[in-house]
């Protein structure tokens, strides 16, 4: 049978990236604290508490999945801004974008009786249209409960992100992300996996996702009605930027505030909503910058 890499929590990005490029998943044991994992677990159980399920095969009729994990958890937040992540996302994803975003949040949880999920590749959900050289996703799966191939650990197909798009796997192809809480699985967009069933009679596997694109792409979870301004304003400048509320680039996501009398507030970054500068719209190191840094 396939196995992932694991890694130490000492890693650099360095080789976080390598066995990325090799194998399209990398798991990175021990990264988070145990009081760390017992806050997540605190933040997410009000919301696991309903016995709300997926639609659906693909979601599953035993899985549950919550949203909006950044402005309902400050752990989640915490999270999403873990510096070797985040580092590792940039270095990965560095060819194809000038940044990166927050593409999507949810914490899953995979109950007892669940069927394995279909194996796929993330980057479908731009429906097939970016070009197969051009990687979108570094995605990220803390697990916050163990992680066994019993209970539902992720099925990847280590490689997969380098096979034809036509090819399927052999079983033995087929890897599970057995990790200790506090692990985290990494993976791309391009490598097949999904999540595995559930074959034990009393435990739920939970993660916590944290998926991170170019900065140009839409993304997957509308951050924007998921953590609204009224909640965007509490927290950091950082963390705010990375789930949209600034800029991609020269122009790319700028705003014109539509109750603003003053016209303080015409075409600018987002970044302006909660502060009390102000941008000109041509800001910029000059003409000659932009064309050049459109033409990559």
């Amino acid at each position: 049978m396939a196995t992932i890499e694991h890694l130490s929590a000492d890693a650099t990005t360095d080789a976080i990236v390598e066995v990325l490029e090799r194998d399209g998943a990398v798991i990175i044991d021990g990264l988070m604290a145990s009081d760390e994992v017992a806050h997540l677990n605190e933040d997410l159980a009000p919301f696991l508490s309903k016995e709300v399920y997926g639609r659906d095969e693909f979601t599953g009729y035993k899985t549950q999945r919550i949203g909006a994990l950044v402005a309902r958890s400050q752990a989640c937040q915490d999270v999403a801004v873990n510096p070797l992540m985040l580092a590792s996302a940039r270095q990965y994803l560095a060819q194809f974008c000038d940044d990166i975003q927050l593409h999507f949040t949810s914490a899953v949880a995979i109950a007892p009786g669940e069927s394995a999920q279909i194996l796929h590749r993330d980057r479908g959900i731009w429906g097939g249209y970016l070009p197969r050289r051009v990687e979108p996703l570094f995605s990220t799966i803390w697990a916050i409960t163990p992680f066994t191939q019993e209970n539902g650990a992720t099925q990847v197909v280590p490689g997969s992100h380098l096979w034809d798009k036509d090819r399927l796997p052999e079983p033995h192809e087929i890897a599970y992300a057995e990790m200790a809480p506090g692990s985290v699985l990494c993976y791309t967009g391009t490598v097949l996996h999904g999540g595995g069933a559930n074959a034990t009679t009393d435990q739920v596997r939970t993660g916590v996702f944290m998926h991170y694109a170019l900065s140009w792409l839409r993304q997957e979870e509308n951050q924007y009605l998921s953590c609204p301004p009224h909640h965007a304003s509490k927290l950091s400048p950082e963390l705010r930027a990375l789930i949209g509320y600034s800029k991609g680039g020269y122009v790319l996501g700028f705003y014109s505030d539509p109750d603003d009398d003053s016209a303080r507030h015409e075409s600018v970054s987002p970044e302006n909503m909660f502060s009390q500068r102000t941008e000109r719209f041509g800001a910029i190191e000059g003409a000659d910058h932009v064309v050049s840094s459109s033409m990559k």
